[in-house]
């Protein structure tokens, strides 16, 4: 019912800035638009590691980060273009991982993730 395509992933060296975006699609959208869906954000799983939330939002713009990530990490959506993104700055080796993004309607859909790697 939503699929979920990542984007924005790659090497970045430790200081330096990414952003991801993740666009939905699905036949929800025949019925119901973006804003209708109230939970979505992106986690990260790092290798030998259990995936972790990252940030989330909601769709009144209320935002929650993990520790590690606030002030150096912003979660956005547009309604318009169905995505929400995260940009990345100040990133650390520990940002290292696999980002997924995810929306709850009903369940949770998942995108495949895209990988960041953050190395000198």
């Amino acid at each position: 019912q939503v699929q979920l395509v990542e984007s924005g992933g790659g090497l970045v060296q430790p200081g330096g800035s990414l952003r991801l975006s993740c666009a939905a699609s699905g036949s929800i959208f025949s019925i119901f638009t973006f804003f209708d869906i109230n939970h979505m954000g992106w986690y990260r799983q790092a290798p030998g590691k259990e995936r972790e939330l990252v940030a989330r939002i909601i769709n009144s713009g209320s935002t929650v980060y993990a520790d590690s990530v606030k002030g150096r990490f912003t979660i956005s959506r547009d309604n318009a273009k169905n995505t929400v993104s995260l940009q990345m700055n100040s990133l650390k080796p520990e940002d290292t991982a696999v980002y997924y993004c995810y929306v709850r309607w009903g369940t949770d859909y998942w995108g495949k993730g895209t990988l960041v790697t953050v190395s000198s």
